[in-house]
């Protein structure tokens, strides 16, 4: 699978949606009630909850990354979306107790997330994750989480081509985790000693975009997607990382803030897009990084697809409620709109009507 599209790749928004309906979700709600049902069996109150609130309220992440698997080898499928599953429920899990942590140590955090990393290089490398954690009593559960990663990837024919990118965009994830969650009057500073080690790599983004495209993990699930076919070659492997990392890994994120800005404010949170020095710049940050993201996506295989994973990105951060209260995102909003294709307005609009319905996306 080097420059020859897989067949069987959607690349129309109504296939893309029915096949998203048919062949994902089943399969990612399935994962989901299993680590549901072992989540139930934490012994320690505060990590039970904070497991079951992360499934709960992140559901839509691991249903969104789940779209990935849709580019994996049509058998191999299930496993992939296994993958996902676990990886996108160790990530938020952690970021839940990160979020509620009292301690803000970075050695702590440092440690949780070394699972994650763990998770993508086949190892165990401590024994406990929870060391330095107030709460420690889980039952076995985020080391289960981890084991059925190195399972599902073992069964992944073409794991060791790909192996290294992974675990280049599984570090960076776990560095911002760490930075962004440590006391406040040290995490600022952090972020940008960390930025200077990168910066020389991408000198067109400002040291908050490379924070925000850090923050996805969608490059890890194509990857993992297209290490399902016995073909690649390091071009394939050096192309996705550079499609991915920063343009739409970098768009995720970012349109994630964009909109969460005023919920942000009111709690004194982290986020990236209030580095912006004015609003008219923050537009046109933002509308460059998609006109690369959607540019950058011509060179993968089944690019269509990929196209329309920007415009899925647009559509529905686009379409939440949150837009509409505050209104220099609504500004920005209908600018980022305007003459997009007709594919980011059936995804608007699909979008939109969940919302609707009260589902969280």
């Amino acid at each position: 699978m080097d420059t020859i599209a897989a067949p069987h790749v959607p690349e129309h928004p109504i296939s893309l949606m029915r096949d998203i309906y048919k062949k994902i979700l089943p399969e990612v709600h399935l994962q989901l009630d299993i680590w549901k049902r072992k989540a139930e069996r934490i012994p320690d109150a505060e990590l039970r909850h904070q497991a079951l609130a992360s499934m709960t309220s992140k559901q839509f992440h691991c249903e969104g990354g789940g779209v990935y698997a849709l580019v994996a080898r049509p058998d191999r499928l299930p496993s992939v979306v296994r993958f996902i599953v676990a990886y996108q429920t160790i990530s938020d899990y952690l970021d839940n107790l990160c979020d509620r942590s009292v301690s803000l140590d970075e050695a702590n955090f440092r440690q949780l997330h070394q699972s994650m990393i763990d998770a993508v290089t086949g190892t165990f490398s401590i024994d406990n994750y929870y060391q330095l954690q107030a709460n420690q009593e889980d039952g076995g559960y985020l080391r289960a989480l981890v084991q059925t990663c190195h399972d599902t990837l073992a069964l992944l024919p073409n794991y060791d081509l790909y192996k290294d990118n992974i675990r280049t965009l599984c570090e960076l994830y776990c560095d911002l985790q760490v930075y962004k969650h440590i006391a406040l009057d040290k995490r600022e500073q952090a972020l940008h000693t960390w930025w200077e080690k990168h910066r020389e790599r991408f000198p067109e983004l400002e040291w908050y975009e490379f924070a925000a495209a850090t923050g996805s993990t969608l490059g890890i699930f194509y990857y993992v997607a297209l290490a399902s076919y016995e073909e690649g070659t390091e071009d394939l492997n050096d192309t996705v990382f550079d499609v991915y990392f920063p343009y739409i890994q970098g768009l995720h994120i970012l349109l994630d803030y964009l909109i969460d800005q005023k919920e942000d404010r009111e709690e004194g949170d982290l986020n990236f897009c209030f580095y912006y020095p004015s609003k008219e710049e923050k537009l046109q940050r933002i509308e460059w990084i998609t006109r690369q993201a959607r540019k950058k996506a011509s060179q993968l295989p089944n690019a269509p697809f990929h196209r329309m994973m920007v415009e899925g990105l647009l559509g529905m951060y686009l379409s939440s409620p949150k837009v509409k209260e505050q209104d220099d995102v609504l500004q920005i909003s209908r600018h980022l709109l305007k003459r997009r294709k007709l594919s980011t307005w059936f995804f608007f609009l699909n979008a939109w009507y969940i919302h609707r319905k009260g589902r969280k996306i």
